[in-house]
């Protein structure tokens, strides 16, 4: 449940920051963010949404966690697209169809021409497969069928080395988490390292080699910083862009560095500019995979999670219960802790 509603959190936190410069966010906002706002008119995704509203983070976690549910763990890669479709039209329906990320807009658009499935995901190196890795992250437990699981779930839309090893190691991390791993973060980079690659090449940096370096900048050198510093590091050296390999090694860094303060890494997440939501959503999944949802300021989760059962229509308790089953199904998970 933490893992869930800590993604939901954050990306409403990121929602009226996304794609914003730190300086916008400031003069927009009157400093960094420190609860739930409406999205100003300047927004240049998602203008004048509502506080607390969520984004495609979330939206597309829930589309993955029900095909997780409906396969009884393994993905049917034709349903999923058709799922991926569906969701597509549902978000035109509304006119949100500009929150839909660079990676599936383009793998989407490929799948009405009808490129084949092996073929939509090529490019993806963006990272809408890892923020939407948190119920592969519940329903299994660290091995190789999680690992599986992970790179199936990135075929459709994000088929590179770089997508999958940022889809897997978000599922990895979450799944650590909640097995009660304190090193969850560490473990989920070690066990990327030890599977072979999968995904078409891309010359683009590692995710996993980045990931793995700011993380531990952040546990080290970061540490004599203040958070402002820290986030100047960020911007400069990391960088906070829709890129997997830029995104997700900002997410475990400061996931690292807020580690005992959820609710401050949301904040401080959506306030560093760049892929805001995502790199909320994907900090508040791992952390609340720890914490649980009493890691969070309650009255902005109760707010969000009103929210997303009420306009969104979006089953938090039912979900993760079914995701849970399948974790605790001895056929999908025997002999699978690593």
């Amino acid at each position: 449940m933490g893992a869930m509603a800590g993604l939901a959190l954050g990306d409403a936190l990121g929602m009226p920051t996304q794609s914003m410069s730190a300086e916008q966010i400031r003069q927009y906002y009157d400093g960094p963010i420190t609860k739930l706002m409406n999205a100003v008119p300047q927004q240049p995704i998602a203008p004048n949404m509502k506080a607390g509203a969520v984004t495609d983070d979330t939206e597309q976690a829930f589309v993955l966690a029900q095909r997780l549910i409906d396969d009884n763990g393994c993905i049917d890669n034709t349903r999923y697209a058709h799922d991926l479709l569906q969701w597509e039209a549902a978000m035109k329906a509304k006119g949100s169809l500009d929150l839909l990320g660079p990676s599936t807009k383009a793998a989407l658009q490929k799948l009405t021409e009808g490129v084949s499935l092996e073929e939509t995901g090529r490019f993806g190196t963006t990272n809408g497969g890892a923020m939407r890795a948190t119920p592969v992250g519940i329903a299994f437990r660290p091995g190789q069928a999680l690992a599986d699981a992970a790179w199936r779930s990135c075929v459709v839309t994000h088929n590179t080395v770089q997508g999958i090893e940022a889809t897997t190691l978000v599922a990895a991390a979450v799944s650590f988490a909640i097995e009660g791993e304190r090193d969850f973060l560490h473990l989920a980079v070690e066990f990327v390292q030890k599977l072979p690659q999968r995904g078409n090449w891309s010359a683009k940096a590692s995710v996993l080699a980045r990931v793995q370096y700011f993380m531990n900048w952040a546990e080290t050198d970061g540490c004599r910083l203040n958070d402002d510093e820290f986030a100047a590091v960020l911007q400069r050296d990391c960088g906070t862009s829709v890129e997997s390999n830029e995104s997700v090694a900002a997410a475990f860094a400061i996931a690292a560095r807020f580690f005992d303060d959820p609710t401050h890494a949301l904040c401080f997440a959506a306030s560093v500019g760049g892929d805001t939501d995502t790199i909320a959503a994907i900090t508040g999944a791992m952390l609340g995979a720890w914490h649980g949802m009493q890691g969070f300021d309650k009255t902005m989760l109760d707010q969000v999670l009103s929210q997303l059962a009420e306009d969104d229509h979006l089953d938090l308790v039912g979900t993760v219960t079914s995701l849970s089953a399948l974790r605790d199904d001895s056929a999908l998970n025997d002999a699978n802790i690593v």
